[in-house]
């Protein structure tokens, strides 16, 4: 099906933290209608949490490639991941980790 809700874990490398890139996210996801989150990594790397559609999840990673304006994204790591039923009603900015 492809409707099918999947689940995904994204590592955002890159000027990605300190320029508004969780909330750009946000912003994103929720247009999008993807639940989920974003919190920024002791690394500098940005972690993004996310279940939609395949379809909803491609434009997602589009997104997450180009950043907001003063972001500079290096590169987006994907891997598959597990729901949670904590994050399926909205995307939320979590705390750093």
């Amino acid at each position: 099906m492809a409707d099918e809700k999947q689940t995904k874990r994204y590592f955002v490398s890159g000027n990605v933290q300190g320029v508004g890139y969780r909330f750009f996210v946000q912003r994103v996801a929720e247009k999008l209608g993807i639940s989920g989150f974003a919190r920024n990594l002791f690394d500098g790397r940005v972690e993004v949490f996310a279940t939609g559609s395949p379809a909803q999840l491609a434009e997602l990673r589009t997104a997450l490639e180009r950043g907001p304006r003063f972001s500079s994204v290096s590169g987006v790591r994907e891997e598959a991941a597990e729901p949670s039923p904590r994050f399926e009603k909205r995307f939320v900015i979590e705390p750093n980790a």
